[in-house]
């Protein structure tokens, strides 16, 4: 995966630590970019805003953009003053932004990424013996087996967690002794991650059989649950990006809750993750990645983000679906058929909580 770049600073603020990623070669490019832009985003975009290609793209257009990560939960309690926009992974946190900072407009979403399941083959194929998951197989080829995707079958995975159910428990998981210990999905921290909040927005929704959780009942009905899916998991990383390199290293736990995002750059970078199994969970979230403009070269910068051509087809490069028709994703992704849903096949978009809702799943969560 390319080295995120620009890396100059380490800034300790409220709800985590945030890396300063400054997305401009000013020595090189102050004949053109001529607007400097300073954001807040979530650390799965910082390799977007750190590629030449990127920087390039923005100073072609008379930015330089100098970012710096947190959490996306975490944003609403930074101070942003001095700050052109923020820039979270989904709508939730986004709305109580603009509404901490007075933003009426209709906030921009350029791209999004729907939560996956990464998995190593031997977990995937095991899943599947038990009926918590089926994999895609190939056609066409000399190969036998299963392709490098699958889809994971949510209800039944969570009836597994409701009967802490342990891999022991699973035929065919005695032959791998990694496959040890209760079976679950690792996730970040949903009280200060999003891609752990939208985590339980999705088993929420099927846990409330087929509804969004809303009142106080519904979060009494699902609350054990969701404590189950988190309290089992004891630390949780705080990104999304940490957690992903730490299963392509091979640490962790053999099935984690990522971004697609995060694997279609790194299949972009040209690396074989080997034994990797994509499983699109049935019931899903998409990670609707927003702006937040608190001036207005935040504004047009996050319009640019989602118009400009060829920072459409760079986005897509890192793996997020631009908005629209898609084409870029598709063109993209092309020769990463064997891992990606490209048409997200067989997979439901579960609506999100508010985010009040989101943040008391959390903190029962977390117990």
């Amino acid at each position: 995966m390319r080295r995120i770049a620009g890396i100059v600073l380490a800034v300790l603020l409220l709800g985590g630590v945030a890396a300063a990623v400054v997305a401009g070669r000013e020595e090189q490019d102050t004949s053109t970019a001529t607007k400097t832009v300073r954001m807040v985003i979530g650390s799965e975009k910082a390799e977007f805003f750190a590629d030449p290609d990127v920087v390039k793209a923005l100073a072609a257009k008379g930015y330089t953009v100098k970012a710096e990560t947190s959490g996306s939960w975490a944003m609403e309690g930074l101070d942003l003053k001095g700050y052109d926009l923020a820039f979270p992974s989904s709508q939730a946190p986004a709305a109580e932004l603009a509404k901490k900072y007075g933003v009426k407009q209709t906030l921009t979403r350029p791209f999004y990424s729907p939560l996956v399941v990464v998995a190593h083959r031997n977990a995937a194929e095991v899943l599947a013996a038990n009926g918590l998951a089926t994999l895609d197989e190939h056609s066409g080829t000399k190969h036998s087996g299963t392709e490098h995707r699958g889809t994971l079958k949510m209800a039944a995975y969570l009836d597994a967690a409701r009967q802490d159910r342990t891999w022991q428990q699973l035929k065919g998981a005695n032959k791998y002794g990694e496959l040890t210990g209760t079976l679950y999905i690792a996730s970040t921290d949903p009280e200060t991650s999003n891609s752990g909040a939208l985590y339980l927005a999705a088993a929420s929704y099927v846990a409330n059989r087929g509804r969004v959780v809303e009142s106080d009942a519904d979060v009494a009905r699902t609350a054990p649950l969701m404590r189950k899916l988190i309290g089992v998991q004891g630390a949780q990383q705080s990104s999304t990006d940490a957690a992903f390199r730490d299963f392509v290293s091979g640490a962790g736990n053999p099935l984690v809750m990522v971004y697609e995002s995060q694997v279609a750059a790194l299949l972009a970078d040209g690396q074989n993750p080997g034994d990797l199994v994509v499983l699109y969970p049935d019931t899903t979230v998409n990670s609707d990645h927003t702006v937040v403009p608190l001036t207005e070269n935040g504004r047009a910068l996050g319009d640019l983000l989602g118009t400009d051509p060829t920072l459409r087809k760079l986005a897509a490069r890192y793996g997020f679906r631009p908005q629209g028709a898609g084409t870029e994703f598709a063109a993209a992704g092309a020769d990463r058929a064997t891992y990606l849903n490209q048409a997200l096949t067989g997979v439901r978009q579960a609506p999100v909580p508010t985010s009040a809702v989101l943040h008391e799943l959390a903190r029962r969560a977390r117990g």
